[in-house]
């Protein structure tokens, strides 16, 4: 009888597919569709083959009848004929591979199919005899370039963000009994490499379970106690197996920085961190400040606990997924005081805006469900657009009324840094101005920061005491740690935002926080670490 697959066997075969449809460079709406549908089971508590048994999968918001008739097929059959198609097509082990040395997914599939060949030892003994102009299309001079890459270093693959390194890394130190390391335990913004730490006499055993994840497609390198895998997007993920007695002291050098670890000196064998620490006279450092040499934990961090609230999250009224009632209701079940609703204005232009009738028509249903939630509070708030000229995208009065505003420039991130530095603190001037959202307009992978002048900008939110934002949006986390320290010693006020457009979203606010952490942030810094009346009483 076959063993019923549990959620995160489930999400796995999920995120292959889409990893392979995109690879098979499918419809990018079927690639992202299958990518959520694995995030989604993969956090859902109930048992998602019970649900498919039971026809009742799309009740999950996101599975539409195509994904459910896929997971139909594997928890009736065990498989997804499409994904074993695809996965024939193009062999996880050269791809990822391949990716690791800039070579293109179909380019390998095509050598692994004109050579026969599935693993790395099999291409590099191809390779090496000669072999890579039997393959259709590729000449003298093609084979040459091939063969160069493959032979050469690794190349800088995209990082993943810290959500998608955080939870990948997670996913496999549980599976081994470990913990995670590396970047990603110090919530690095990009990650190209994992780390996974496991205490345990049992080398052999632990390598032949991380060689058998479905995450992990490829084992470049195997020593006693040291394995170095490969998962699809090319990210290497090394795995340290450390006697229980020596864990802690593992576990700090796999954590890192190198130069902070470096600057400990040699690390007394311990098993856990708190004794390293110890042994060393040395206060307990939370891996995220462990970035430079000589880190210390300051006085007061801002903790999770600290946050009394959240001021920049959306609803369906703009581009958000819950209503106003479900975003509170969610943001008092997390323990907050209140909650500020900052949906978009017209002037942002890719999705649905408000403008000054719709403020005041959401102000009325806010009103209401401040009457059913009361003493939580939910703030009339907006996120207002700078536009082309500098104007503010509210009218005037309308801005009067609202109890947060958060400002934000989303078009025209490649101005000029005098003419972008002018228009945004000038609009940080307006007498409605709370905080100016994600400063820089950085989209990591995709966007850069823009021209903007942040020693200006920090000078004038000090004198109009306009708040900096530090978003949780996993591919912004902006500011970054390096502008938090900046505007720390500025003596600029920060704020925590999730910019939630869901009630699941609004835990993003904990990469805000530990972005907050790894520049020292401390609790009388951050502006939702106080009671809504003490923000009132100072602005």
């Amino acid at each position: 009888m076959r063993t019923e697959l549990g959620n995160v066997e489930i999400a796995d075969r999920l995120s292959q597919f889409a990893a392979l449809l995109e690879l098979a460079e499918r419809s990018p709406f079927a690639v992202r569709a299958y990518a959520r549908a694995s995030e989604l089971v993969r956090s859902t508590p109930l048992s998602v083959a019970g649900l498919v048994r039971d026809g009742r999968v799309r009740e999950l918001r996101g599975i539409g009848p195509g994904i459910e008739s896929k997971l139909r097929e594997l928890i009736e059959t065990g498989d997804i004929p499409e994904l074993a198609a695809l996965q024939d097509e193009y062999p996880l082990e050269l791809v990822s591979y391949g990716r690791l040395h800039g070579v293109s997914a179909r380019r390998m599939s095509s050598i692994a199919q004109g050579l026969g060949v599935r693993t790395v030892s099999e291409l590099e003994a191809a390779v090496a005899a000669g072999r890579l102009r039997e393959v259709h299309g590729i000449g003298e001079k093609t084979e040459a370039t091939i063969a160069a890459a493959l032979a050469g270093e690794a190349m800088s693959v995209r990082g993943l963000t810290v959500d998608k390194s955080r939870a990948l890394g997670t996913e496999i130190a549980s599976a081994l009994d470990g913990e995670l390391a590396g970047p990603p335990r110090r919530f690095c913004e990009l990650s190209t490499e994992l780390s996974v730490v496991v205490p345990s006499e049992r080398a052999d055993e632990t390598i032949a379970r991380f060689r058998a994840l479905p995450s992990i497609v490829a084992v470049l390198e195997r020593e006693e106690r040291r394995a170095v895998g490969l998962t699809l997007d090319g990210i290497r993920v090394v795995l340290v197996v450390v006697s229980p007695d020596a864990f802690g002291s593992e576990l700090v050098r796999a954590t890192g920085s190198p130069e902070y670890v470096e600057a400990l000196g040699l690390l007394p064998t311990e098993s856990d961190e708190a004794g390293v620490f110890a042994a060393l006279g040395l206060p307990y450092c939370p891996p995220e400040l462990r970035e430079l040499p000589g880190a210390r934990p300051p006085e007061n961090l801002i903790e999770l606990s600290d946050l009394r609230g959240d001021l920049h999250c959306h609803t369906t009224w703009s581009d958000g997924r819950a209503s106003v009632r479900e975003m509170a209701s969610a943001a008092r079940d997390r323990g907050y005081a209140y909650l500020a609703i900052c949906d978009h204005t017209p002037n942002v232009g890719v999705v649905p805006g408000l403008g000054s009738d719709e403020l005041r028509r959401q102000g009325e249903e806010i009103a209401t469900v401040n009457d059913e939630l009361a003493p939580f509070r939910v703030l009339r708030g907006v996120e207002c657009d700078i536009r082309k000229d500098g104007t503010l995208d509210v009218d005037r009065d309308v801005l009067a009324e609202l109890e947060w505003v958060q400002l934000s420039l989303h078009a025209g991130q490649r101005r000029p840094r005098d003419e972008l530095t002018k228009i945004v603190t000038e609009a940080m001037r307006h007498p409605a101005v709370s905080a100016l959202s994600h400063p820089t307009g950085r989209i990591l992978n995709h966007r850069p920061e823009n021209a903007l002048d942040l020693d200006e900008v920090f000078s004038v939110a000090k004198a109009t005491g306009v708040a900096v934002e530090v978003n949780g949006l996993p591919d912004r986390l902006d500011l970054s740690a390096v502008h938090i320290r900046e505007a720390l010693a500025a003596g600029v006020r920060l704020v925590l935002n999730s910019d939630a457009h869901s009630t699941q979203g609004l835990a993003r606010v904990e990469l805000a926080l530990a972005t907050a952490r790894k520049a020292g942030a401390p609790e009388d810094a951050i502006v939702n670490a106080r009671p809504w009346d003490e923000i009132v009483a100072r602005s």
